[in-house]
This record gives C-alpha cells, sequence and structure tokens, in this order.
C-alpha cells in the first residue's frame, strides 16, 4: 500500500508545532472536526495512514543529532554550519532553544501525537465500528503515541515533556524524565490491553513496512518491544526480559526483522531523506573511531563506505561516508531484532550472566565476529554490549542515549580542544512561551 494518496491529511496537521494547535483549513475540503462526527472506517484509514506519515516527517534530524552528538557521524554541509558547529559545542557556542535541530525533530514527534489524539477522538464518538474495531485503533494510536513520547523524551531528558496534549487548549504541564517513562509504559500497557481485545485483524491497512506487524498479534509483539526498552531506561531488568517474551525477539532470526516507516520514490511520496550518495561534497560522514575500534571481518564495517578522497570542514576530517541506508527508498526500522537481543544482554548481566552471553554470541555471530572470550563479571559484560551496541545499532538513534544512561558521556570523543558532548537539548522555545 502506498501512503501518498492519504498524504493530504498530514498537510491538516503540519501546523500543529510541538504542542501549539492552529487551524488549518484542509485543501481537500474536509477539517480535522469532521473525524470526531461518527467518523467512518474510510475516513479513520484516512487517520491511520496520516499517523504513519507523521512518524517519518522530520525524523530525519532526529537520527542526525543524535548521531551527532553521540560522535558517530558528522555532516558536513555548506549551507548550514550549525551541524558542526552548535551540535558539537564548538568554542563557546551554545545551542538555541529555537535552533531547527532540537525543535523540529522534537515538534515532528508531537505532530504524531496529536494526529492520534484526532484517531482516538474519532473512535469515542463512531457508531461505525464493533468493540473489537475500536480496540483496534486504540491500540494502534496509543503504541505509536508511547513511542513518539519516548523519543521526544531522549532529545529533552532531565527538562522532561508534556504527556497530556490531548486539549490543545488546557495543555499538560511538564513532567520529569523518570515520571515521563512511567507514563510511557502505562500508555503502552493501555495499548496492550487493547490489542488483546482487536480479534484477528486490523479493520485498516498498513503499509508495506509494517508487513508481519499489521493485524493485533504481531503489532502487540511491537508494542513489547518498546516495552522493553523502556523498562531498561528505567533500569528495571527483570521487567525488561518479560516483555522481550512477549516480543518478536528471535536469537536465531533475521537480526533485521522489525516493524518499519515507509518511504518511497513514488511521486508525491516521501523518500528516505537518510540516504545520502556517496563521495559528495555535503556528506555524512563517519567518525574516525567508528573504524579504528572495530574489530577485524565485522559485517558492520559495510555501514561506511571508504571516500575516494577524504573530506574536511571546519577543523574535522574524515574518509568514509555513512552507508546505513543505500537507497531513497529504503524503509527506517523502529526496532530491530537486533536491538532486542542486545537488550536481552543488558537486561541479563548481573543476574544470569550465561543468558547475557547467549545472547552476545547472538549478535557477534551473525556479525562474523565469532563467540565471546572475555571475561564475565559484570564490568566487563557490560564494555562488551557497549561495543555491541554500537556498532549494530550505528546512526540509529542509540549511542547518545546509551552512554547518557551508562554515564558515559565522557568516553565519547572530543574532535577539536573546545568541542561538547550536550547531555540534552534545550526546552524549544515554543514550550517556554
Amino acid at each position: 500500500m502506498k501512503i501518498v494518496k492519504y498524504l493530504f491529511f498530514s498537510v491538516i496537521l503540519f501546523a500543529f508545532a510541538s504542542c501549539d494547535i492552529d487551524d488549518l483549513a484542509d485543501p481537500n475540503g474536509s477539517s480535522i472536526g469532521g473525524f470526531s462526527q461518527n467518523a467512518s472506517k474510510s475516513e479513520m484509514q484516512t487517520l491511520v495512514t496520516g499517523i504513519e506519515d507523521l512518524t517519518r516527517q522530520d525524523f530525519g534530524f532526529y537520527y542526525d543529532v543524535t548521531a551527532i552528538i553521540g560522535r558517530e557521524y558528522w555532516f558536513f554541509t555548506g549551507s548550514d554550519p550549525r551541524y558542526t558547529g552548535e551540535v558539537l559545542g564548538k568554542g563557546a557556542s551554545q545551542l538555541d532553544n529555537a535552533g531547527f535541530y532540537g525543535t523540529r525533530p522534537y515538534q515532528g514527534r508531537y505532530r504524531t501525537i496529536k494526529n492520534a489524539n484526532v484517531l482516538i477522538n474519532a473512535v469515542a464518538n463512531s457508531t461505525q465500528i464493533t468493540n473489537e474495531e475500536a480496540n483496534a485503533y486504540l491500540g494502534f494510536a496509543k503504541t505509536l503515541q508511547a513511542f513518539e513520547l519516548h523519543l521526544a523524551l531522549n532529545l529533552q531528558y532531565t527538562n522532561g515533556i508534556r504527556i497530556d496534549v490531548t486539549d490543545p487548549n488546557n495543555l499538560g504541564g511538564f513532567v520529569d524524565y523518570d515520571a515521563a517513562l512511567v507514563a510511557i509504559q502505562a500508555l503502552l500497557e493501555e495499548a496492550t490491553v487493547h490489542l488483546q481485545g482487536a480479534g484477528g485483524s486490523f479493520p485498516f491497512t498498513l503499509s508495506d513496512a509494517m508487513a508481519g506487524f499489521d493485524d493485533p498479534s504481531n503489532f502487540l509483539k511491537f508494542n513489547r518491544g518498546i516495552a522493553a526498552r523502556i523498562a531498561l531506561y528505567q533500569g528495571n531488568k527483570s521487567e525488561a526480559n518479560k516483555h522481550l517474551g512477549d516480543s518478536f525477539m528471535d536469537m536465531a532470526g533475521d537480526m533485521n526483522t522489525g516493524p518499519a516507516r515507509f518511504y518511497s520514490t513514488a511521486g508525491g511520496d516521501f523518500a528516505n531523506n537518510l540516504f545520502r550518495p556517496l563521495n559528495q561534497a555535503e556528506a555524512i560522514v563517519a567518525h574516525p573511531s567508528f573504524v579504528t575500534d572495530m574489530t577485524a571481518n565485522d559485517f558492520r564495517a559495510l555501514k561506511v563506505i571508504q571516500r575516494s578522497l577524504d573530506i574536511t570542514l571546519d577543523g574535522l576530517t574524515g574518509d568514509y561516508d555513512v552507508n546505513v541506508f543505500k537507497s531513497l527508498s529504503d524503509f527506517v526500522p523502529f526496532i530491530r531484532n537486533e536491538e532486542l537481543i542486545l537488550i536481552s544482554a543488558e537486561a541479563n548481566v548481573g543476574t544470569n550472566s550465561s543468558a547475557a552471553i547467549d545472547a552476545i554470541n547472538a549478535v557477534r555471530n551473525a556479525n562474523n565476529i565469532g563467540d565471546y572470550t572475555g571475561g564475565t563479571s559484570d564490568t566487563e559484560l557490560m564494555d562488551e554490549i557497549m561495543y555491541q551496541r554500537r556498532y549494530s545499532l550505528f546512526g540509529e538513534g542509540h549511542r547518545w542515549v546509551d552512554m547518557r544512561r551508562w554515564g558515559r558521556l565522557g568516553e565519547l570523543p572530543i574532535d577539536r580542544p573546545d568541542d561538547v558532548v550536550w547531555e540534552l537539548f534545550p526546552r524549544p522555545v515554543s514550550e517556554t512561551n
């Protein structure tokens, strides 16, 4: 299924900057209010597809800024010096609370959340669907709301975020990091109850990127995978293991299995803007340490490609282009089997080192570097997991968050004397008025 035919609804919601809602007429003649008045399944399909579309909007900024601060790669562009300036803390620079690099990935997440709230409201006011169908819509909407909230929280960290944005005229206050994680986990549990009561199939269609996760039981496995990630962030290893048991984790399975965002070069659709052609003057350049720190013969070396010539900008020099996404049509995962296995490894450190090593070995062998032969202390196992997460999840928005939650931001490389590894983004200016 192509998303393009439903993109008009994303235009309606494109004015949803952060939590501030502006009215915008639908160029196709509909209105947001119309979806709350006994919406049909066809209208709800528009909402569902709009949610899928919005998970892609401004998402490239999220991957870029988290990767740059996490010293996974640099973005070399002559059109905007902030990528090698403010985002890397060059000199005396500070992150700007009105800077696009912080506001757009944050606001993009709330556009999805608000679209999901429109769907939730439509479900509550429709007589054209069964209880099972209502549960399907609600389970879908709340799962993706929780996912988007956790990305916004990753950016804001101890600043906290708004959880309750249901009423744009009466927004909920900011909650701190720990409380936000609790609220996100609770939202995932609400979605779980809905999905368990949603019957055997969805009353709506999802994109091809969601193949295998496009019915209630399998979408629930996606939900449980996210719950495992949040539990790990909370330091609750037993809960992480519990959720993994209900997820799609498969130690012997394809590492890339998982639900994803749809991208396409079809007319009017949205191409993968994380893909960049190789050997260009404007380039996504791997941090040199990615190559120098890598184990010999690691298949993950294919995530970067050596340039024909080194490239230098703003006192930084690299010779490898990032090659994580290889075309404009590549899907971008929400979460992959490889991450779930690594969550299992980390969740078992301290209680079951054998299980932790089994998970480590599943990832190592999938990437051609053989079984783990190092020490079995908690510290040694965590060092190994840090390495595996760095290479398995390279360029997928994890390293900065991981190093921060492990208290190891100080171990990230500083490339110029006055550079800074930021701990969080400032609260967007739209949220401080």
